[in-house]
């Protein structure tokens, strides 16, 4: 199943896949002409048969073995006349020349079957990525990371490898079989229908090996995939596992997957090393057979001539590389199989925009966001609970409560990061159920605690797509962030590269970055996920004051771990398991007594 799916990549590029299947049947003819091209030597100079000097006629198909032994035999002899040397010149001339007819063609078909295999698995890495880049947000935080990395890397390379390293035996090699059996059976057809019959047999043998290859196969890629999650783990946390001297802990976690690996491998590998000499041996058990059939052909019953049986021993010989190259492609495509399946496993995933067809649109906010009776269950797990308020345009909502009470949870229903289950939010008087989830996410632009700068430019961290925007968007953005300075004390100024994940800036700097980004987007809505809570005061204060310059201007909502930095804000709502429990002013829940009051006391005495 999977194989045909990715010969339907292959199929996008039939000029290249044309062009590879001439030079392959050109390749195919010339090497057994080459074979062919022997047999007047054999005939002529060894004095197998009489020279020929008149041009024979072909008379019907049940001749034409003989037409072409005396078409090849009148050729050299028209050629050398009576001189033997003038027909050795003549047959060693053919054969070089046949010879190099036959890689020259060989060497244009690879190169055509190269560009096919690179550019399907060019195309197949787009679709895995394109796939990964839309996928739910959920999906990542069920899944791990490392196994995903795995599939877009180890099992890619082994689809490469296994499925498309593969394409150009299957073209090639049957074209081979193909033409070299019709030579033979031109020579000589009870003698071919003889090599036919132990075919079969050789390829059920083969394929009864091959069967278990996949499900090993698949074992392996996961264990694979399981190593890659341990690594990308360890590089993660390094910081903590140095603190509580956990390396030896975290090297027999590796060591054990890296065993089972070891061991998966193995058993994998053992059974394709079975493929090459088990389909040599059948040849040769063939070949055995041929030589005393043949030989009874030649010495006792005179059916077949010397030169003609050495000549066909030869092409049958030839058979043998192509054939078994085939088996072994059999093994490949049995353990390429086990890849390709979660290669596709991903492809095949929904993309979180897959319901976006035909929905409401949404361009621009313009009144407000309702909470109306909304709840959300993680799995078993209800997270929130008959969540109901509003959010009106300009204003400022705080969220606060103690960890787990599911204040992140519920900023990232707005986006559609996650689906609710009950209830339903409005933006403007419009369910987000019936809205594009891009149209919304054009709407909102979010801080978070943890800044995820990329590799690249500050430029392109703050701009990302919007890259043709002018310069004006870049620096106004900078300077309302309080970034413009620190940009640029380093000579490269907004071209500076931060470094993976923002190594090269401090946790204040990388703040700044993230909050210009958000400034760029010019989305009118905001949420601000404890983005000061990380920092130290003096990076703090910076912070804030450019969150609360930009607040000024959108619709914000805002989680906060030092309540200090909310006391403005329009409404805060205090959740405690889910639940909002109260709900007002800074100076109402002060009044209130309540757990809002609690915390205000908590963290003053801190």
């Amino acid at each position: 199943m999977y194989f045909k799916r990715v010969l339907h990549n292959i199929l996008i590029y039939k000029k290249e896949l044309i062009l590879n299947i001439i030079f392959s049947m050109l390749y195919a003819f010339f090497s057994a002409l080459a074979f062919l091209s022997l047999m007047p030597m054999l005939e002529v100079l060894f004095n197998g048969s009489p020279k020929i000097n008149i041009k024979p006629n072909y008379e019907n198909y049940d001749s034409t073995g003989t037409f072409l032994e005396d078409w090849l035999n009148f050729q050299v002899s028209s050629f050398s006349g009576n001189d033997t040397e003038n027909a050795i010149l003549f047959v060693v001339g053919t054969v070089i020349i046949l010879f190099f007819l036959k890689n020259l063609t060989n060497y244009f078909s690879l190169f055509f079957s190269t560009l096919i295999r690179n550019s399907v698995i060019k195309d197949i890495k787009e679709k895995v990525f394109d796939k990964i880049i839309v996928l739910p947000l959920k999906y990542f935080s069920e899944n791990k990371k490392g196994d995903l990395i795995a599939r877009m890397s180890s099992d890619v390379l082994e689809v490469q490898t296994s499925y498309l390293s593969i394409v150009e035996i299957f073209i090639r090699d049957p074209l081979t079989i193909v033409f070299t059996l019709g030579t033979m059976f031109i020579i000589s057809f009870k003698l071919t229908l003889f090599v036919l019959f132990f075919i079969p047999i050789s390829g059920l043998v083969i394929s009864f090996i091959g069967k278990s290859l996949k499900k090993k196969s698949l074992i392996v890629q996961r264990e694979q995939a399981e190593l890659m999650s341990i690594t990308e783990e360890v590089i993660n946390g390094i910081k903590v596992i140095k603190t509580f001297l956990s390396e030896n802990f975290f090297k027999s976690k590796f060591r054990k997957s890296n065993s089972k690996f070891l061991r998966f491998s193995n058993k994998l590998v053992n059974r394709q090393n079975i493929a090459s000499p088990l389909s040599e041996f059948l040849g040769i058990l063939v070949i055995g057979v041929l030589l005393w059939y043949g030989g009874k052909l030649v010495l006792i019953d005179m059916e077949l001539k010397p030169a003609a049986f050495i000549t066909y021993m030869g092409l049958a010989y030839g058979v043998l590389t192509p054939a078994k190259s085939i088996s072994k492609a059999f093994y490949s495509l049995k353990k390429g199989n086990a890849a390709a399946e979660r290669v596709f496993e991903i492809i095949d995933l929904d993309s979180e925009f897959k319901n976006d067809i035909d929905k409401e649109e949404i361009n621009e906010f313009t009144d407000k966001i309702e909470f109306n009776k909304v709840s959300f269950s993680y799995e078993k797990n209800k997270v929130l609970k008959n969540l109901s308020f509003e959010l009106n345009k300009g204003e400022v909502v705080a969220i606060v409560g103690l960890s787990g009470s599911g204040k992140s949870t519920l900023v990232n229903l707005i986006p559609k990061f996650y689906s609710y289950g009950e209830g339903e939010i409005l933006i403007d008087g419009k369910n987000i159920n019936n809205l594009s989830i891009k149209d919304i996410r054009k709407l909102i632009s979010i801080v978070s605690q943890e800044s995820i700068l990329f590799n690249s430019s500050i430029k392109e961290n703050i701009l990302l797509d919007k890259l043709d925007s002018n310069n004006s968007v870049l620096e106004e953005s900078s300077i309302a962030a309080n970034a413009f300075d620190f940009i640029h004390e380093n000579n490269e100024g907004f071209e500076y590269n931060v470094g993976d994940n923002g190594v090269n800036l401090s946790g204040g700097q990388k703040q700044r970055i993230a909050i210009a980004r958000a400034i760029a987007s010019k989305c009118p809505i905001l949420i601000l996920d404890e983005a000061t809570s990380a920092l130290d005061s003096k990076s703090e204060k910076l912070v804030q004051d450019a969150l609360d310059r930009i607040m000024k201007e959108k619709t914000s909502i805002v989680i906060a771990h030092r309540l200090s930095t909310i006391k403005n804000a329009d409404k805060i709502l205090v959740l405690d398991d889910g639940e909002i429990i109260e709900s007002g002013s800074h100076s109402e829940l002060l009044n209130l007594n309540g757990i809002y009051s609690n915390l205000i006391k908590l963290q003053s005495i801190s």
